[in-house]
């Protein structure tokens, strides 16, 4: 039996659950609820364009543009809360980011599908650091052959760091969880290749 469990996959991930102190926690979720200017998008799908089931908002370096789920996200620039914070991950995650996703649960209605983070300006092995504040929630990774699925608490305060193939091999989501009444803030530090540079690159 040990055997088997020896062979089920595990991401590439490393998990600091009391990342932040509590009272801390607390104090930068209530300090992004009224810095971060958050907005309502819409997502493509085979019905039509539909709202997302969250809010989001994008901070980072001029030239920090990313594109999702038809999203085209130009980079807002960084407010004194999220800068803080990314000095902090940056520190843990021994990697550099030029910008970050925010999204906003405003309860357990709000929610993230299944995907990974593959598009080609993040690079072929992403670093994503995941700071949580506020309420709870559940962060599933499924592994993409096996269907094997690694599940997390992700408590306010906590970090979780993607990196080597796990965008590659594993979706991720924050499934709806009806219980859920309080607000989330997840934050998700990355590099994407500068828009300049990527023009120059793509033309040779």
């Amino acid at each position: 039996m040990s055997d088997f469990f020896d062979d089920l996959p595990t991401p590439d991930v490393e998990w600091y659950p009391d990342w932040l102190a509590p009272e801390a926690a607390d104090q930068y979720l209530a300090r992004l609820l009224g810095e971060v200017e958050w907005r309502q998008d819409t997502m493509g799908t085979p019905g039509g364009r539909v709202a997302l089931p969250r809010l989001t908002a994008w901070q980072g370096d001029p030239d920090a543009v990313y594109v999702y789920s038809g999203i085209r996200n130009l980079p807002q620039p960084w407010t004194p809360t999220v800068a803080e914070l990314r000095a902090a991950a940056e520190a843990v995650s021994n990697a550099r980011f030029n910008s970050v996703l925010l999204n906003r649960y405003r309860s357990g209605a709000d929610s993230m599908g299944w995907h990974a983070d593959r598009e080609a300006e993040l690079g072929p092995q992403p670093v994503i650091a995941s700071v949580s504040l506020g309420a709870a929630r559940t962060f599933d990774l499924r592994h993409n052959k096996t269907g094997a699925v690694q599940s997390f608490s992700l408590q306010g305060g906590s970090l979780l760091v993607m990196k080597g193939k796990t965008q590659a091999e594993w979706r991720h989501r924050v499934p709806k969880e009806p219980r859920v009444s309080g607000e989330r803030i997840n934050l998700t530090f990355r590099w994407v290749t500068p828009r300049t540079q990527a023009v120059r690159s793509s033309r040779g």
